[in-house]
């Protein structure tokens, strides 16, 4: 079962990652986001950071289908990302393993050649 100081601990031990300040985290490369804590919707349309779910950079639309119809207890997305590839991860759902995968493939989707 991973949580948010899992993602922080995994997202900082990759070269030239940034935190952004943040009620949650919020993590980039070369100033280009790979894994941030979803910003939910209350009922009464407030934001509401989620640092339980977190969002990550997938690549393209193939990969994001693959992950969404595959492992559909750990993956969602919503109608504000349609056409973006990003999916939302519930992170007790994985365990620390895993979410390491997931944000150095993040990581390494994102950042420029000239960081890596």
């Amino acid at each position: 079962m991973a949580d948010a100081d899992d993602v922080r601990r995994l997202a900082l031990a990759l070269p030239h990652v940034a935190e952004i300040d943040s009620e949650g985290f919020d993590f980039r490369v070369g100033n280009k986001g790979f894994v941030w804590s979803y910003p939910d919707r209350d009922p009464s349309g407030k934001r509401v950071i989620r640092t339980d779910v977190a969002v990550l950079y997938v690549g393209d639309e193939a990969e994001k289908q693959a992950l969404l119809l595959g492992e559909p207890d750990k993956f969602f997305t919503t109608p504000a990302y349609d056409g973006l590839p990003y999916v939302m991860l519930r992170l007790p759902a994985v365990d620390a393993e895993r979410l390491a995968e997931l944000v150095a493939d993040a990581w390494d989707m994102r950042a420029p050649d000239d960081l890596k």
